[in-house]
């Protein structure tokens, strides 16, 4: 949805269904999908691996690395979401509390282009709430979970359910970035 927001025309891939996906989507192996015809990408990879709520990180595949080869292959503008502790290279870690959003939610984001960090307001932002599951940290003492139902509203996702927010960044992450890119294109 950010980079919808930014400009961009989404189409997404995923080897999984993702029947609340808001744009066009084909369930299709990422690492698969002729790029040609995309101005830039902007790659998930699966986070288990190395996720501090992972029990056994071996048993998860790890997808970051073949990942960023695919990316640097296909020599198109790309951009990779991860949690922190993901091997990326070089770019930014992204929290709500720089969007103004109740969601701390770190994570890092690997850029083939520059992208500034845009400042970090955990002192405003109050008490977090942490919305947890695969990829979303431990909650810390001092951030709650708040109501379950409520995370979408809590990261501006309305069309996702409360489990699918777990796997997800809040869209000002990737408005950010997008509107960075859509500058860098043009």
């Amino acid at each position: 949805m950010g980079l919808h927001r930014a400009g961009f025309e989404v189409v997404g891939f995923d080897i999984e269904p993702q029947p609340h996906y808001p744009f066009e989507f084909h369930q299709q192996d990422a690492l698969t999908v002729d790029l040609s015809e995309f101005d830039a990408v902007w790659a998930s990879p699966p986070c288990q691996r190395y996720c501090s709520m992972s029990r056994n990180h071996a048993g998860h595949p790890d997808l970051y690395g073949p990942t960023r080869l695919f990316l640097q292959w296909a020599k198109k503008p790309y951009m990779i979401e991860n949690v922190i502790g993901a091997p990326y290279e070089s770019g930014i870690i992204l929290c709500g509390s720089m969007f103004g959003l109740p969601v701390r939610r770190h994570r890092n984001f690997e850029t083939s282009f520059l992208v500034l960090r845009p400042q970090c307001r955990h002192k405003e932002q109050g008490r977090p709430i942490t919305v947890t599951g695969h990829g979303g940290g431990q909650p810390r003492p001092h951030s709650w979970k708040g109501i379950k139902s409520e995370w979408p509203t809590y990261m501006e996702m309305p069309w996702a359910t409360p489990d699918e927010c777990t796997q997800a960044i809040p869209p000002a992450y990737s408005e950010y970035i997008g509107k960075v890119l859509m500058e860098h294109l043009t």
